[in-house]
């Protein structure tokens, strides 16, 4: 490796500390940026430096989206009242894809995991739980993945949300336990989403 130039090293750097990317890969990535024609290495610069200056997050419903509020929540056609929460902006877009769901969104950006130190307070329910005692919320539907930590999360929320008298559901199990949301297809999602039942405390 010191026999990289030192932006080499430094591009090698910055792309290891990516999700996924081991050393080998950011190495290997490196070079393929190196030898990208100028215009086509410029253009991806472009879009990284315009992703990091447009998109922000909603301040309503904390989604990712270059206006604020985002476009689903300006959606007037939509419901309002019904409010699905996922855990990220990529659980979001899977269930709108699917194109069925009239209703608006809440994104987590986490769950509850206290072996990983992520405790409620470090991720978006107490700006739900706001959500639901101010803005008339009906429903809220929990849409956070099949697995212990979704379901540790959902009966948080659950705790959250009892006492202000909102109805709480939860996705339906046609989601394989230890699932992700973002992987199931739209079949999946849509039997999911008609089948939920109300969550309730074991």
């Amino acid at each position: 490796m010191k026999s990289y130039p030192e932006s080499m090293l430094n591009l090698m750097r910055e792309l290891g500390r990516m999700p996924g990317v081991g050393q080998k890969s950011a190495e290997r990535l490196a070079h393929y940026v190196l030898a990208l024609p100028h215009d086509d290495a410029m253009q991806l610069a472009t879009a990284i430096q315009n992703v990091k200056q447009n998109v922000s997050h909603c301040s309503i419903c904390c989604n990712i989206g270059e206006t604020d509020p985002c476009h689903i929540c300006k959606d007037h056609r939509r419901d309002h009242k019904k409010v699905c929460v996922v855990e990220q902006p990529k659980d979001l877009f899977t269930i709108e894809k699917a194109g069925f769901y009239e209703g608006v969104y809440h994104v987590l950006f986490g769950h509850i995991d206290p072996l990983d130190n992520v405790e409620p307070e470090d991720i978006n329910i107490d700006k739900l739980v706001d959500r639901a005692r101010n803005n008339g919320i009906q429903e809220v539907i929990i849409a956070t993945n099949p697995n212990l930590e979704g379901d540790v999360t959902a009966m948080y929320i659950l705790e959250q949300l009892e006492p202000l008298g909102v109805k709480v559901t939860q996705l339906a199990r046609g989601m394989p336990s230890g699932s992700y949301l973002e992987y199931a297809n739209s079949a999946v999602i849509a039997d999911a989403i008609h089948g939920r039942k109300s969550i309730q405390k074991d």
